[in-house]
């Protein structure tokens, strides 16, 4: 039985700022260490519930985080950026159960570090709805008919996703105080609730159902700046509809992360050249 683990830092005990999920930042060594260790929960739950294989995919940022030494050896690892399917890349219609740790609530909601797969983006909306990364990454693996059975992260996720998730395991590592404040449990309890919830979730795996994915995806991403936004608007079959917003609509899942993808890389692009005409000024 494969597992898959899709990491992210934001949702991790004991993180709350931006020094500390930023490269460069002091805070950003320790954050490492205790993200390779909530991976390492999962990734020992994973086997406790009988995954005979497991491929983990560092999430974040530049998605090369995690400390690969310090990784649990029965592992494989995905990482580097970017990445054609993003936050999902390496799951596949034969893994058994997808499991998601660290993450974290959607822009415009109040979470903890609180965004949509760039921090230059407003909110991403799929059918008129806001969603958070779990959600899209959700439907990237219900499409291969690979259920989620695990969300970690602070208490805003975690609401969203016991709604989106019924039938996943949902641990809560902290409780949002503002955008960069947290009350987090201590980071070994968390390890331990969420290796105890990996391994349920991986015992399950058989049981649980794979929703059914829409044939049709409205997508509205809202970018940094309206020259952004015209630059995605050049995108084949995207439209600008207001003076930051993108649309398009999609028949793929696919073809969801891999537009969110290039979004990201176009927004990243018109952010700093935007900063290099200011600072030169």
């Amino acid at each position: 039985m494969k597992a898959y683990i899709s990491v992210d830092m934001e949702g991790v005990a004991g993180i709350a700022t931006f020094d500390q999920i930023l490269r460069g930042g002091y805070g950003y060594p320790r954050a490492q260490e205790l993200m390779t260790e909530e991976a390492n929960a999962a990734i020992g739950g994973a086997f406790d519930g009988g995954a005979t294989s497991v491929l983990v995919n560092d999430s974040h940022g530049t998605m090369d985080n995690l400390i690969h030494e310090r990784l649990d050896p029965r592992a494989r690892l995905v990482f580097g950026a970017p990445k054609a399917q993003c936050m999902a890349e390496g799951l596949t219609d034969d893994c058994a159960v997808a499991l998601f740790v660290g993450y974290h609530a959607p822009a415009g909601a109040p979470g903890v570090l609180a965004h949509t797969f760039s921090a230059h983006f407003g909110e991403i909306r799929i059918n008129g709805l806001r969603v958070s990364e779990a959600e899209v990454n959700a439907l990237y693996a219900n499409s291969l008919g690979v259920p989620v059975g695990l969300v970690t992260g602070d208490d805003v996720i975690s609401e969203i996703a016991s709604k989106a998730f019924p039938e996943a395991e949902i641990v809560t590592v902290k409780a949002a105080q503002g955008f960069s404040a947290a009350n987090s449990i201590s980071p070994a309890v968390a390890r331990k609730s969420i290796r105890e919830a990996a391994a349920s979730a991986v015992s399950r795996a058989a049981e649980m159902t794979s929703p059914s994915v829409p044939l049709s995806f409205e997508v509205e991403v809202d970018m940094p700046s309206p020259v952004a936004a015209e630059l995605a608007a050049s995108i084949p079959g995207c439209v600008r509809t207001a003076d930051r917003t993108m649309s398009t609509v999609l028949t793929s899942v696919t073809d969801l992360l891999g537009l969110i993808t290039v979004l990201y890389e176009l927004a990243t692009g018109s952010e700093r050249s935007r900063m290099a005409i200011v600072n030169r000024r």
